[in-house]
């Protein structure tokens, strides 16, 4: 099964629930007017869009209704599509632009951030790059133990100490090992249970002078992983996240999960980061790099989205953190 089949079925819930009555709507409506837009702003609310960025995409719509003088329910929903494409915005590539990149992963406990890891670490040696990641999530219980079996599903290197240990000395011996085995990717993990701003910048400050100090020409990246399900209040964990870190990119997991796919939506608009990784399901293969025009007709439209023959998909897994 490619990936566009997999992002149809794990999105399933979101169309059902909410987007699948798009269509009918457009079935049902005798003319293009406030009462087809009220129906449609009634929807989007519903998949968790949020009201902010749900009247943007309908006053959008409104002005294109207007000046192109749109009669027809296809061509409405191909001006949304479009919008929401738009919305969304385009996934940007990691920057792994040198030998070793650094990609340092956040999040709270239980979004995914550790099977998001593994999966990430996957593609990447599926490209050809050598990965080592360091297991700096040392305070959670179980935290290392989780990591090392996504490790070795992925094939990649895991640096860890006993826990309880300093991440910032977890992440200068990863940083020495990749350096030794010639990475070209250094993925680091991190605590996920601090519960305030100051902590959490002091934990990610250490670690980034750590960075800074050993790899100073580094490429970095922070990605900033979010739980697809828990919708509005994912946008309020990326606001609380983006004062205190510098993210450059969001993996949201577990939209196989959830009718409120449409936070995808106001996650983009309210935090203007780019989503760079989306996962639909549990299993190694199950998490891609982003794709606006993918996602978005995997939601609303019936077209057939054509793309390279994917590889067998990986083992199942308890998605456990």
């Amino acid at each position: 099964m490619g990936f566009f089949d997999k992002l149809k079925a794990g999105l399933q819930k979101t169309k059902e629930a909410v987007f699948g009555q798009l269509n009918q709507v457009m079935k049902n409506f005798r003319k293009v007017d406030e009462d087809l837009l009220e129906e449609l702003e009634e929807i989007m609310i519903m998949a968790d869009m949020g009201a902010g960025t749900t009247e943007k995409v309908i006053d959008e719509l409104r002005d294109r209704i207007k000046t192109k003088n749109i009669k027809t329910g296809d061509g409405v929903k191909a001006e949304l599509a479009d919008i929401l494409r738009a919305q969304v915005g385009e996934g940007e590539p990691l920057n792994l632009s040198t030998s070793p990149s650094v990609i340092l992963v956040i999040g709270v406990n239980g979004v995914g951030k550790t099977t998001s890891i593994g999966k990430i670490a996957h593609n990447l040696k599926k490209e050809g790059k050598r990965v080592v990641v360091a297991a700096a999530d040392t305070f959670r219980a179980a935290a290392i133990e989780q990591l090392a079996v996504w490790c070795e599903r992925a094939g990649v290197d895991m640096i860890s100490q006993k826990e309880g240990a300093d991440p910032a000395s977890v992440v200068f011996d990863a940083i020495a090992a990749a350096n030794k085995r010639r990475a070209d990717v250094l993925i680091i993990d991190t605590a996920g249970r601090l519960h305030n701003k100051s902590n959490l910048m002091e934990e990610l400050a250490k670690i980034n002078r750590i960075i800074s100090r050993e790899l100073p020409d580094a490429a970095r990246e922070t990605l900033l992983v979010l739980d697809s399900t828990t919708g509005q209040n994912a946008v309020m964990q990326a606001k609380k996240f983006k004062e205190a870190a510098d993210i450059t990119g969001l993996v949201l997991t577990k939209l196989d999960g959830t009718a409120k796919g449409g936070a995808v939506f106001s996650i983009k608009d309210e935090v203007d980061i780019p989503v760079k990784f989306i996962g639909v399901g549990e299993k190694i293969d199950d998490m891609q790099p982003f794709d606006a025009k993918m996602f978005v007709d995997a939601l609303i439209s019936d077209d057939v989205y054509e793309e390279p023959e994917a590889e067998a998909d990986g083992e199942d897994a308890e998605d456990g953190e």
